[in-house]
């Protein structure tokens, strides 16, 4: 993926059994809980393309958030916070290779950021 493609979109839930069993049901994603990500069930659409994770709900995550892959998390978050942003968490690993943080953008809303080594050059 490219500096600013959505890729992946997280959705909170309160009952994650029932939240995979609708989203199974309703749009034929299949949900998985993937091994080192216990506890956070990944979704993929039938396109094989589009995915993401069920999260539970928490008071600081009531929305679904969507992540843009960037090629640089710390370049983004300060021309983000420039801008009017505000950062909501800061950059996390999530693997050795693979960084997430997020930031609310001037209107309140949340937005993911996604950085790979893989994908920086």
């Amino acid at each position: 993926m490219a500096h600013g493609d959505i890729t992946h979109i997280d959705i909170p839930v309160a009952d994650m059994e029932a939240a995979k069993a609708f989203y199974s049901g309703l749009f034929g994603w299949q949900i998985a809980e993937v091994p080192g990500y216990e506890g956070y069930p990944m979704w993929q659409a039938p396109n094989k393309v589009s995915g993401g994770g069920l999260a539970p709900r928490s008071a600081d995550f009531s929305q679904p958030r969507s992540y843009v892959e960037v090629d640089s998390i710390d370049e983004t978050i300060a021309k983000a916070v420039e801008a009017g942003a505000t950062v909501l968490l800061e950059k996390q690993p999530i693997s050795e290779t693979s960084w997430w943080a997020a930031i609310a953008d001037p209107d309140g809303n949340s937005i993911g950021l996604y950085e790979s080594a893989t994908h920086a050059s």
